[in-house]
């Protein structure tokens, strides 16, 4: 049985992202949506990606760029994942994924239908609470449901929105994804990661497991 994977989104700085790695996370989330709180400049996300030295998978996360914006991006910081929040069509993700490991973002409003997944069969699929304005790290959570019935569609299933690590268990239980994404679950401060609650939380999604 493949271990279900963590992701660890919104890093700000290389000592967290080298805690998160030793903590034993599987990927982490770097954001560049400047209005995100936990937007990170490219050369900065660089240094945490050397930090790192591929012991986790960096994910580049961005919000309706362009796909040549998304490419610069990704090649000056050093990472081979991208996450794609917004508008994005078929045709410009199945371009990105010749070059890329992408996740396609969807949020589960009233709107979202499970079968939209389908239509990406060259990336994965990461399912996050809807909000109004903001796109992810919201600590709203999502529809698990709509997430289960998504699962026929997606090559490979992230769950994200509201997680932390008292929440987690019955997410996993309910949804069966291939990975759960958390952000705010873990903070002290958007973009500020508190270590003592990872640990939790990976311990909580590994007890899941069994």
């Amino acid at each position: 049985m493949t271990p279900l994977q963590i992701k660890i989104c919104g890093l700000t700085n290389p000592k967290d992202a080298r805690a998160c790695a030793d903590l034993g996370a599987d990927m982490i989330g770097l954001n560049f949506y400047p209005q995100s709180s936990r937007y990170i400049e490219p050369q900065r996300a660089r240094e945490i990606v050397e930090v790192l030295a591929g012991s986790v998978r960096a994910v580049g996360v961005f919000v309706d760029a362009s796909a040549d914006e998304i490419r610069n991006t990704a090649k000056r910081v050093g990472i081979e994942s991208v996450q794609l929040h917004g508008d994005f069509s078929p045709e410009t993700c199945r371009e990105l994924a010749r070059e890329f490991r992408v996740i396609r973002a969807f949020r589960t409003d009233a709107r979202f239908e499970p079968e939209e997944a389908g239509a990406f069969p060259d990336c994965d699929v990461l399912l996050d609470a809807h909000h109004v304005e903001l796109r992810g790290g919201t600590g709203l959570t999502c529809d698990w449901p709509a997430a289960r019935a998504t699962l026929p569609f997606a090559r490979f299933l992230i769950l994200s929105g509201g997680l932390n690590a008292q929440t987690v268990g019955q997410a996993i239980a309910t949804v069966a994804p291939h990975a759960v994404d958390v952000c705010s679950g873990v903070e002290r401060a958007p973009g500020v990661k508190d270590y003592r609650t990872i640990e939790k939380f990976i311990a909580a999604v590994r007890r899941a497991e069994c």
